[in-house]
Parts: structure tokens; sequence; C-alpha cells
């Protein structure tokens, strides 16, 4: 990019932005927000956003593990079917008022209402196997929640980020009529105006009570809110998004591998590569006629020079990875390693004997900026037409992607998973039973039985040997191709300081300072 064009695109950022006051970090985000109802109508990036609102009981750790958040400690019965939360002193809602028992106990009925659509109702309400059967208050500062069976992850679906941690809102979140407001949380920042396609700009909220902790511990630990505002700017281009960061338009922003080489030759801009547990994937729908046929899908697998296409979209900081567990975790063994050989010769064959015909099929992608949703789908189609498939890239809108993706509205589809630290989380993203969720791409009953005994059970050997025995079972049936985990590139202007990215890949604005 020339200077003048640099220079052309910052400013298109800085009339959006406007005169910023010292003391307010701009961060980009690629897309809008969906909403600000916490775990309705979510995506990635509104699930950031509004972490810096609501906090839960709990939530994830720097190391992937759970600790308490509002609650103070977390204590389990013998028998692990009750949890008791005595909630933390001196918490308060973005309204003033002080946090207590009842405001949990009110948040989590109207998540388990149906009418709310929380994204997470069916992780809790029995459906998936675990159900919260009570949550009572003894006291005015303590919680307590009954389950029907003891499960190691019940505070990991707790913490999930997708589900905003259960996070939890006052009551005057709501209008008279029941309708969601605007999110009344206890978060660091609080939400002051969201201007629909251009901004959302949050406050300092003076009364905030951190976790204890000295640092920044995922979503626990020190969270001080130490700048005046966060203003999230939606800058699509990431053309623009750059040149907003070398010019000072933009203090923040997480970029694809892609822009990594021309982000280093920016003066005065500080970049921090880090991989994360982020899953790039081809998915399946396996109820397809074509698609169903469990020999086109390994054809598919075959067909893709992960060695090829890996480092050409990533600048070489990402590897292949055909594990939905991510290479920094525990979990992740030799068996994990194991993936597809890149075999034409043998897709050909495959495609061969399974019937296919040269039928055209439908490659669903978006353009998302940040994203490698594109260029995957692009160099796929080129790699599966080599073998003999007459694939089509159908584009869409983010949005009515994410609307066919949970409708379950496809033949395969490029897909980015959020970060699931956990392998069970992880595995549970994608599998599950369609007739109860479309969204769910890997429906078979051993598999989804040996997730669920993963889920009960806290022995770290006894784990990895379920683990170890779902990837076979996943690289044999392919419900998915699992591609690549990403490495984010977090950018960061001259005047930001103590900025930490992280392996969930969500950028935190809390113990960010400005230089004066």
């Amino acid at each position: 990019m020339t200077f003048r064009k640099l220079l052309a695109a910052a400013a298109a950022v800085l009339v959006l932005l406007g005169t910023a006051h010292s003391q307010t970090v701009t961060v980009s985000l690629n897309a809008d927000i969906r909403s600000v109802n916490p775990g309705v109508n979510r995506d990635d990036n509104t699930d950031t956003v509004v972490l810096h609102i609501v906090e839960g009981l709990v939530a994830l750790r720097e190391d992937g593990s759970v600790g308490p958040l509002l609650a103070e400690r977390i204590d389990v019965s013998k028998d692990g079917l009750t949890y008791t939360f005595p909630l933390r002193k001196g918490v308060k809602f973005h309204n003033g008022a002080t946090l207590t028992a009842q405001d949990v106990i009110w948040s989590w009925q109207r998540y388990m209402d149906p009418k709310t659509d929380w994204r997470c109702v069916a992780e809790f309400d029995g459906r998936n196997g675990l159900k919260v059967e009570a949550v009572t208050a003894p006291n005015a500062q303590t919680v307590v929640m009954r389950l029907n069976k003891p499960t190691a992850l019940f505070l990991d679906a707790l913490a999930r980020t997708d589900c905003a941690m259960a996070g939890v809102v006052h009551k005057d979140s709501l209008n008279p009529d029941g309708s969601f407001r605007t999110p009344i949380g206890t978060g660091p920042f609080k939400l002051q105006e969201w201007k629909r396609g251009e901004y959302v700009h949050l406050a300092r909220f003076a009364d905030y009570a951190s976790p204890p902790g000295k640092t920044i511990d995922g979503y626990t630990g020190s969270k001080r809110p130490l700048v005046e505002a966060v203003r999230f700017m939606v800058v699509p281009d990431a053309a623009a998004t750059a040149a907003a960061l070398a010019t000072g338009a933009l203090d923040i922003a997480q970029m694809s591998d892609k822009e990594f080489p021309e982000l280093l030759r920016m003066p005065g801009v500080t970049v921090k590569p880090v991989g994360t547990a982020t899953k790039n994937v081809i998915l399946f729908q396996t109820r397809d006629p074509l698609m169903g046929r469990e020999k086109i899908r390994q054809a598919v697998a075959h067909a893709i020079n992960m060695k090829e296409l890996v480092p050409a979209l990533t600048n070489g900081l990402a590897k292949p990875n055909a594990s939905a567990i991510h290479m920094g975790s525990p979990y992740y063994s030799q068996v994990q390693r194991q993936g597809y050989r890149y075999d034409p010769a043998l897709a050909r064959r495959l495609l061969q004997e399974a019937g296919y015909r040269g039928e055209p099929v439908k490659l669903v992608t978006n353009k998302r900026a940040g994203r490698p949703s594109f260029d995957i789908a692009v160099i796929a189609q080129q790699m599966l037409q080599a073998v003999g498939m007459n694939v089509q890239v159908e584009v869409l809108e983010w949005a009515t992607q994410l609307d066919r993706y949970n409708k379950g509205n496809y033949q395969f589809m490029v897909f980015s998973y959020s970060a699931r630290l956990d392998p069970a989380l992880s595995y549970e993203q994608f599998a599950g039973v369609k007739d109860k969720q479309p969204r769910k791409v890997w429906e078979d009953p051993q598999a989804l039985a040996l997730i669920e005994r993963a889920s009960a059970v806290s022995d770290t050997k006894e784990r990895g040997r379920i683990f170890d025995e779902l990837h076979q079972r996943f690289l044999q049936q392919v419900p998915m191709v699992m591609l690549y985990n990403n490495a984010d590139v977090d950018a960061t202007s001259a005047r930001i300081r103590d900025y930490v990215p992280w392996v969930a890949s969500k950028p935190r604005l809390w113990e960010v300072k400005v230089s004066k």
C-alpha cells in the first residue's frame, strides 16, 4: 500500500471515530456485533464486547481452567451434585445496585426461559444429559445449584464465552413488557452507545469491584478498568485497519496472519502473534444426499493438501491440525497428531466408489474481514476440482451464513469455531443430535457417548484415552475436516501499554494503560 493510500484509509477511520479522548482506547472489529443481549443472537465479536459488560459466577483462567469471578469461591459436595457459590462482597451493577443471590437466580431463570432464546439453554435443561434441577439462595450472599448427575464440565459450561458466561444482569436490563433493553451488568465497563454499523462505545465503570489478583488471568484475576472508555470500531477492510493502526487512528486490532509481514514493517506498531484454539474447518451436512456419503467426505479430506494450504493462508504462523484439540493442550497426544494423507489418486477412487457422478456441490463461505473463510474456499475448490468434484463456491454475507449454519441449510461450508480450551467442549461444538440442534454435524451415538463420558470423569489419563478414541472415529467418519487453529496477530499502537493477547482469541481491555 502506498503512503498516500495509507493516509486515505486511515482518514476514513478517523471520520468514523471523531475526536477521541486521550484516555479512550479504540479497538477494531471486522464486523458489527449482532446484539447486546448476553448469549442471545451472538457471534465472536458480540461475545468480545459483551464480556466487558457482564460477568458470571465463574470464568476461564489464562490456562483454560475455571475459577471464581462473581463467586468468592466454589464449594462442591462429595457426590458432585451440589455446587455452592458464596458471592464476593461489594460487587455493584452499573446502575448502583448491589449484587445479591436473588439477582443471580433471576438472571438464571431468565436464561432458562425458552422465550429468552439463550444459546446455551440446552446445556443445562437435560437435553444434552446435564440438568440444573434447582437454584436456591440460603442467604443474600450465597447461590446453590443442584445437578441431576455429577459432571466434570459443569463449571466449564458455565464459563463458556458463547454463553456469555451466564452473565448476571440486573432486572432493569429489561423493558416493562419483558423485552431486552440494555445490559446492566457488573463488568469493568458499561455500555454507553451502540451506533449500528459504526461503533460500540463503553465507559469505565468507576465503582467496579475487581476480583482478587495482581495480574490479568483470563476472565478472572485483576480486571481494573484503567482507561476512561473503550470504543470498538467496525472496520471491515483489513487494509484500512492496518493503515489506521499505523497512523494512530486505531489502538488495538486482531489481524489475520495475512497482514503479518506488512504490520512488521510499520513503525510504532507492536505485533504479537499468538497461537489460539480457534478452529478453521470445512463442515459437512451429513444428511445431504451427496455429503451424507462417508466416502465422499473422505475424498474431500484426502484431496486437500494441508501442507500447501495452511502455510499459504497464514504466512507460516500456523500448522495443519486435523484434531479438534488445539496443539497447546495437554491432551494433544501422538494420536491427536494423526491426520489425512494428501492423496489425489485415493480421493478419485473414493469418489468413484461412492457413486459420485460429477453432480454440482456448493461450498458456502463468506468474505468477512480478518477471517480466512473465502481464501480457504477458493483454494479448496481448486484442489477438489483437480480430483473431479464439481465444486461451486457460494459467497454469503456473514449474518446469512450464520443463519444457514444454525439451520443446517448447506451441503458443505467453510466455518470458524471460537476457542474451546477443554477438549470435551471443543467436540461439543459440532457433535450432537441434529433433530435437537440442527447446527451439529456429528451425531454418531458412540461418539456422543464418549463425549458424555469425557464430560463426567476428571482423571486426565482416562480422559486422554477417550479423546484419542474420539479422534480416530472422527478421522474415519469425517463429519468435518479440521484444517488448522488460527494464529492471531494482535497489533497495538505506540501508546498502548500492558495489552496481553490470549489463546482464547479475545481482546481484553481491562488492565490496559495509555501512555501520556
